[in-house]
């Protein structure tokens, strides 16, 4: 009886939330705060090194399932000088559903060092399924599971909390199924900065992305902010991922084919 009422209750919960994402949504205005073709360039670095580059691009892509979606890309490459110690060349592909914003297929291709790993999840939202295949020394591991309604992967977060009105003190929850788990990320809007910019000195929106069991979305140890633009635009330009042994951060330094003007 127990674990009965405990299913009940997880799903009352993940309902309201979709109710409350998807009214969220039908408040927007309905042009899109990205342009199609927008390409986001960051440096990082790791402490006060310069280790590489992390970029996330998006277009229009071929239909999955015959649904019409929007092809999101990330790919990650350290320099010269770290490539001697530990090599990373990652590409991440989301095809994100173009009509109903949810994920449709997320595929991660993973090349850290001597680290490699291909993974492939394929989104059911209609039936709240997915479908997970993950490739590591010569072994497959295959499983298909529920999914959380209005599923978005890692990468499509980033642009589905662009979709909402920001405002101080407020919180988004988005629903994540990604790396054969599900997790609800609440999205915490803590405060407004100004931050020297590619487009100048732009007000920008701290946010803080955290797991409801506390974990961060991306399973580092430390915590996890993202900075977007204070406009319709919501352009993301600042990236600090905290580690074990330090943090990361993440500066836009280039853009394509985005609203605002870059400054020299």
């Amino acid at each position: 009886m127990h674990n009965v009422l405990k299913k009940l209750l997880s799903f009352l919960f993940y309902f309201s939330l979709l109710l409350i994402m998807s009214s969220s949504l039908n408040s927007e205005t309905s042009e899109l705060p990205f342009k199609i073709g927008e390409k986001l360039i960051f440096q990082v670095n790791y402490g006060i090194l310069n280790g590489g580059t992390f970029t996330m691009s998006i277009a229009e892509d071929d239909s999955i399932s015959d649904h019409k979606c929007y092809h999101i890309r990330s790919t990650t490459k350290t320099n010269k000088f770290f490539d001697m110690f530990y090599k990373v060349r990652d590409e991440i592909d989301s095809y994100w559903d173009v009509e109903k914003l949810v994920s449709r297929k997320y595929v991660k291709k993973l090349s850290e060092g001597h680290y490699k790993q291909y993974r492939i999840h394929h989104y059911f939202p209609e039936d709240t399924l997915t479908q997970y295949v993950k490739h590591r020394k010569g072994k497959t591991i295959k499983k298909e599971f529920k999914c959380l309604p209005n599923a978005q992967d890692a990468l499509s977060i980033f642009y589905y909390i662009r979709l909402h009105d920001l405002k101080v003190g407020n919180s988004i929850y988005v629903n994540v199924t990604a790396d054969g788990r599900n997790y609800v990320t609440k999205v915490m809007i803590e405060k407004k900065e100004k931050l020297k910019t590619i487009f100048g000195k732009k007000d920008c929106y701290k946010v803080h992305p955290v797991l409801e069991e506390g974990e961060t979305i991306f399973k580092q140890t430390g915590e996890m902010y993202v900075w977007f633009t204070a406009d319709e635009f919501k352009i993301p330009v600042k990236l600090v991922s905290e580690v074990k042994y330090g943090k990361f951060s993440f500066r836009l330094k280039d853009a394509k084919n985005v609203g605002l003007k870059i400054r020299k």
